[in-house]
């Protein structure tokens, strides 16, 4: 399995210092070894040479006990292999051992590698079976044959891996000591860049889409001369300008919150005189044209409606503007209780049904306001669904809080609709029918409601279930 990379840039940088430090030591000990060997074995060579095959040379006598024919060892070293070949064929070998020598037996192999070494005087290396690795040479003998000297490669190669193990000791105490202090030194110098992305995060968790906001001051790292000072910078501009873009944001949700309220309440009076004024014709004792008493009527049922979008909006306007709720003991169970009944009452053809618990449960809260928006649920409920539906309100208490849900079986909410459901003036009917009576402001003072009592509000739709919760903080 492969093993993955370093994520994070800390990870990322101490592993590619490690790594080139790495790649550098290994550089460095193949160097070393290959030139000290190079440097052991032409040492090696010179020996062979100096020697002037001495050893070899005293081979070309025949063994008798007299002791001037036996090989000459003076001044060889231990271990020296000497070989007499003649027309291609070894005849003789020894090695000197204890300032003896000591006649060597050869396998086939070994006498068809010492036959295969070219008589130029340079040093070749061979092996054999019985001695292992030899830097050897052949010249030619004063009576036509070959004479090898050889010595052997073993004390070369005992300190190269000598120095090679030394190496990788120092080499792996470096990098282990690099690793430690190179990622504290990266830990180190990417704190600034630490910070800006505490800053980053900072900003990302602030409530941006209304409301008040306070942006967190500038970051201190702005040295241009750094990356880290140029994304400091950078940070810093592109803060200033998402606060004032909030400022002003905010100032014309405030210029926009005064205008609803000053217009609403200033309507309202309007309003209940025209509505006033109808009611009063309607009750003229005298003949009055159908037409008349028509328009009379309709002019009753349109100022009803705007009286009752005038106060949606004052309500909206007012919750925006942070206006504080009632804080009073609620019993949400005779609420839910009433609510029903109300919208039994206006809605005979659907079927209301309840699951309650059997205590009794209490918020602290708005009773008026939260009548209010359970009632806009029943009340969307029976509105967007044909009669014969089934509509349940279910009420739940727990230790984390308390949750109503008003669902039903009826068609459902379009799937492209559900997003902005909660949004004002958002209608089903496209075309804005009035026939329902829906000013489109019902689920929006909902949100509204339940937001301003700390609690939250969701639904779920698909064709044949309905369901807004309602969460409140117990």
């Amino acid at each position: 399995m492969r093993r993955p990379l370093p994520r994070t840039l800390r990870g990322q940088l101490t592993a590619g210092l490690v790594a080139l430090l790495a790649l550098a030591c290994l550089a460095v000990g193949i160097t070393t070894a290959l030139a000290l060997r190079g440097f052991l074995v032409g040492r090696l060579d010179e020996q062979l040479s100096a020697s002037g095959g001495r050893f070899a040379a005293s081979l070309e006598h025949e063994a008798e006990p007299d002791a001037d024919n036996r090989p000459d060892t003076r001044g060889q070293a231990e271990s020296t292999f000497g070989a007499r070949l003649v027309n291609g064929s070894v005849t003789q070998a020894a090695v000197v051992h204890d300032a003896s020598d000591r006649p060597l037996p050869l396998a086939p192999g070994d006498r068809r590698a010492l036959a295969g070494i070219p008589t130029d005087g340079h040093g070749h290396s061979i092996r054999l079976s019985a001695l292992g690795i030899y830097r050897v040479t052949a010249v030619r003998g004063d009576d036509q044959d070959t004479l090898i000297t050889g010595l052997p490669l073993h004390p070369v190669e005992e300190t190269v891996h000598r120095l090679e193990a030394v190496e990788a000791a120092l080499f792996g105490a470096a990098l282990t000591v690099t690793g430690v202090a190179g990622a504290l030194w990266v830990r180190i110098s990417l704190r600034p860049l630490q910070r800006v992305t505490a800053r980053a995060a900072e900003v990302a968790g602030l409530p941006l889409a209304s409301g008040e906001v306070a942006m967190p001051g500038p970051l201190p790292d702005t040295d241009p001369r750094t990356e880290v000072g140029q994304v400091g910078t950078a940070l810093n501009h592109m803060l200033g300008h998402i606060e004032d873009a909030l400022t002003r944001r905010q100032a014309g949700e405030e210029r926009l919150r005064h205008f609803a309220a000053d217009a609403s309440h200033e309507l309202r009076t309007p309003v209940a005189n025209i509505r006033g004024h109808a009611e009063l014709a309607l009750r003229h004792e005298g003949p009055v044209p159908g037409a008349v008493r028509h328009a009379l009527e309709r002019i009753e049922g349109e100022s009803q409606r705007m009286t009752c979008l005038v106060d949606d909006l004052l309500l909206l306007a007012r919750l925006d503007a942070g206006r504080p709720l009632g804080q009073e003991p609620v019993d949400l169970t005779l609420l839910i209780l009433n609510a029903t009944d109300d919208a039994r009452a206006v809605g005979p053809g659907h079927r209301w049904l309840l699951d309650l618990p059997e205590e009794p449960v209490t918020v602290t809260g708005d009773a008026h306001r939260l009548q209010q928006a359970i009632g806009n649920l029943l009340a969307n409920a029976r509105t967007h669904t044909p009669p014969g539906t089934e509509v349940t309100v279910t009420l739940t208490a727990d230790r984390t809080g308390v949750a109503v849900s008003v669902s039903d079986d009826g068609p459902g909410i379009p799937e492209e609709l559900q997003p902005e459901v909660f949004g004002r003036f958002v209608r089903a009917d496209h075309a804005r029918s009035r026939s329902t009576g829906s000013t489109g402001l019902g689920l929006a003072i909902v949100h509204a409601v339940i937001t301003a009592h700390g609690g939250t509000v969701t639904v779920t739709s698909r064709p044949g279930h309905t369901a807004f919760r309602l969460t409140l903080p117990g």
